[in-house]
């Protein structure tokens, strides 16, 4: 067991007097060769209390009564007596009304603020918190405002894209330029309610078959070359003055909408018009549709032939069997008529927004499954 080293009240001021100056505490201990730096902790606790009389106690023993010696001189007293002031009324000018709690922020700032006139251990004394508060303090402050940073950012793309997207595109747009993680993207969204906002329209089938094609497709969705696999129909855009119709074609390797005629009459010289807009095609490539009369006719399958694609068609009454283009036309829909509430708009608005959400669609519009890129980015990419 170490023995205990008795000080003089002379070394115990001089080294409350030195710190009080702002003199480091490795410093205080070197020059006055003091071993435990806890021993002069404590006679900083005497001094700030008021129990400077307790610097006389001998070792081991408690010393509650009496008064001890002061400083070496009374103008030595007085100086340290008002820079303790001085550095109180400094403090107390830049907080208004403290009280029994400290406000976190306010507390970092005045700090900050203030460290360089006056030693952060001598704030905190005065503000009545340890000096451990004030830096877990400042380092919750510094990821609080990153957070706000990082959820401010979530809020641009989400309004940049509409409120078209969930929090796994969103996430993807931003793993770009900068490390977030999905669920930090999630809760961000639900907390200010930047959730996709698009909602889903299903569509009621019309029309009677007449000569059926066999279902080559089968729901087999994934194509391995641009224009192997084709997908198509048509959807109603009951939104203008009178109706108006929408027939595309797909491309199952990438999403993207190859071709697609906007027209007021639901006929076989309709879709015979998208139909025609095909590029050159390579040899068995699968054209893919419902049982609608228009696809069952005779001159659009003759024309089928002729171009040398393979007929698929659903089963009856069975509309998975062509999701990927049911998707797309529910995806137009709501991401933009029933997004901006254009319930009843003229014939050249609902025109005008077919085509510009097409074009969005196909060139910046990001999918999951083409490793977040767009239709034809993937293709350029791939290809």
């Amino acid at each position: 067991m170490g023995t205990r080293v008795s000080y003089p009240v002379e070394l115990k001021l001089k080294a409350i007097e030195m710190r009080l100056a702002g003199v480091p505490v490795k410093e205080v201990l070197s020059q006055l060769n003091i071993r435990n730096p806890t021993q002069l902790k404590t006679w900083m606790k005497w001094y700030q209390t008021g129990d400077v009389h307790r610097l006389e106690q001998p070792v081991g023993k408690q010393y509650a009564y009496g008064k001890g010696p002061d400083f070496e001189s009374e103008t030595a007293k007085l100086e340290a007596e008002n820079r303790q002031l001085k550095q109180q009324i400094e403090i107390f000018k830049k907080v208004q009304g403290i009280g029994k709690e400290v406000v976190p922020e306010i507390a970092v700032n005045l700090v900050e603020e203030l460290k360089e006139q006056i030693p952060i251990y001598q704030i905190c004394f005065h503000l009545g918190i340890p000096r451990s508060t004030y830096y877990r303090w400042k380092q919750h402050s510094q990821q609080d405002t990153r957070k706000k940073w990082m959820e401010q950012q979530v809020g641009e793309q989400c309004r940049a894209h509409k409120f078209r997207y969930g929090y796994r595109k969103i996430t993807a747009v931003l793993k770009r330029t900068m490390k977030i993680n999905h669920k930090f993207v999630q809760r961000t969204m639900q907390k200010y309610g930047w959730q996709c906002r698009v909602k889903r329209k299903k569509r009621q089938r019309t029309g009677q078959p007449y000569q059926v094609a066999e279902n080559v497709l089968n729901r087999d969705f994934q194509a391995e070359r641009p224009l192997q696999k084709l997908v198509t129909d048509i959807t109603y855009l009951p939104f203008g003055p009178k109706p108006l119709y929408l027939s595309s074609i797909q491309d199952l390797f990438n999403g993207e909408i190859i071709a697609y005629s906007i027209g007021n009459c639901q006929n076989v010289a309709f879709v015979l018009d998208t139909l025609n807009q095909l590029p050159s095609l390579p040899e068995g490539c699968t054209l893919h549709s419902d049982q609608g009369s228009v696809y069952t006719s005779y001159a659009y399958q003759q024309t089928i032939k002729e171009k040398g694609i393979i007929m698929s068609m659903s089963r009856k009454g069975t509309p998975a069997d062509n999701a990927s283009i049911e998707s797309f036309h529910s995806s137009l829909k709501s991401e933009t008529f029933y997004l901006d509430e254009l319930t009843y708009t003229t014939t050249t608005i609902v025109e005008q927004t077919v085509k510009s959400y097409i074009t969005y669609y196909n060139h910046a519009r990001i999918q999951t499954k083409l490793n977040n890129q767009s239709p034809v980015q993937y293709r350029k990419l791939v290809v």
